[in-house]
């Protein structure tokens, strides 16, 4: 499946469905962002299962503030709609894959009770 592209009208849709959802926010200026790119496109045709997702931050400033994207490109995963992960920077086509192996592997319950857990403090 290719990468969809997320704006402020479809990006709660998309990040609140059940499943696996990588959210790569970027910019066309951004040479790192556009080393990237390929990589990211390559996972999202590798992995059919997950939904792959951009944000132009040039084009979606108010998703970009929201998330308070200071650098990009910054890559942000969702499992059932709880963000699990988000990091600056470029990933290589094999820190990707691990970072995907990572996000199918995670034990929700598990997430779901740290964050009730932290709630209560």
């Amino acid at each position: 499946m290719a990468t969809q592209e997320l704006t402020e009208q479809n990006f709660a849709e998309t990040i609140g469905n059940d499943g696996i959802t990588f959210i790569d926010f970027w910019a066309a200026w951004c040479g790192p962002c556009r080393a990237f790119a390929p990589i990211f496109e390559k996972a999202s045709n590798e992995h059919s299962d997950i939904v792959f997702g951009k944000v132009d931050t040039e084009a979606e400033q108010q998703l970009a503030a929201e998330f308070r994207i200071t650098s990009i490109p910054t890559l942000m995963v969702f499992r059932d709609g709880i963000m699990v992960y988000a990091q600056p920077g470029a990933l290589g086509s094999e820190q990707l894959n691990q970072l995907i192996q990572g996000a199918r592997d995670l034990d929700m319950d598990d997430v779901l009770r740290q964050i009730a857990d932290r709630d209560k403090n």
